[in-house]
């Protein structure tokens, strides 16, 4: 797994270095800051995974910090402060903040709260690719990226060919006639198409089947048209 780079942001050099102690011992990598101008000028040009954002900082606070970072970026952030009151932590959390941190703190309960915040992230971003996918047998379609892969391997698809593959995959236990295929593949009427259609699932078919003289995914329903089997299933499951 890729280490985490961890952005923090606080006047005090000492609570930096301390930190970095405790980052260095789990594998991160820090980014430091002693500003929130800082801070954005950093997230402009690096990749960060994480935010520790002191509140009260010259030039630009904590607060300030958040809400611009915010407008466009939605990476977890944890705020640090001397301002134990609740209010406080309020403020903090209502303008963006995903955690509170009081100073002072233990640095082994911050690191745990940054490890929460990862896990989550990392959650989340595996169920947003999850839900782009589409696994069958050793066949992987990602309708975010337009992308087709066979035993990992990228395959190159035509517009054309994604999106008749897509359409069959989304429909999986439905048998699809060529005229709806053509309709919305081709975006026209059907007028006696059948050898664009077949062409084209001869094309898939070499590209995606082990065997394209006996496919396994695509199967033709004679008289009718084609359909992926329900049953199929990412191999491994």
């Amino acid at each position: 797994m890729a280490e985490s780079t961890i952005l923090m942001v606080d006047d005090e050099a000492e609570i930096i270095q301390l930190m970095n102690i405790y980052f260095n011992n789990e594998g991160y990598k820090l980014l430091q800051a002693s500003n929130g101008l800082e801070a954005l000028e950093i997230l402009q040009s690096e990749q960060v995974d994480l935010i520790v954002l002191d509140l009260m900082m010259p030039k630009m606070d904590g607060l300030q910090a958040c809400m611009k970072i915010r407008e466009t970026n939605s990476i977890p952030i944890i705020m640090l402060s001397a301002k134990g009151q609740d209010i406080d932590k309020i403020s903090g959390l209502s303008i963006g903040a995903d955690d509170y941190v009081t100073k002072p703190f233990n640095p082994l309960e911050l690191i745990a709260r940054i490890k929460s915040q990862l896990r989550r992230m990392n959650q989340f971003n595996a169920a947003a690719v999850n839900a782009n996918e589409i696994h069958i047998e050793n066949v992987v379609i990602n309708s975010a990226s337009h992308t087709v892969t066979v035993d990992q391997q990228e395959i190159k698809l035509t517009p054309r060919e994604f999106a008749l593959l897509h359409m069959l995959a989304v429909n999986r236990g439905m048998v699809l006639s060529m005229d709806r295929i053509y309709e919305e593949v081709w975006n026209e009427p059907f007028m006696e198409s059948k050898n664009s259609v077949m062409v084209h699932i001869r094309k898939l078919r070499e590209k995606i089947e082990s065997n394209p003289r006996k496919p396994r995914i695509i199967k033709t329903v004679w008289g009718i048209g084609y359909k992926i089997e329900n049953e199929l299933k990412a191999r491994g499951e």
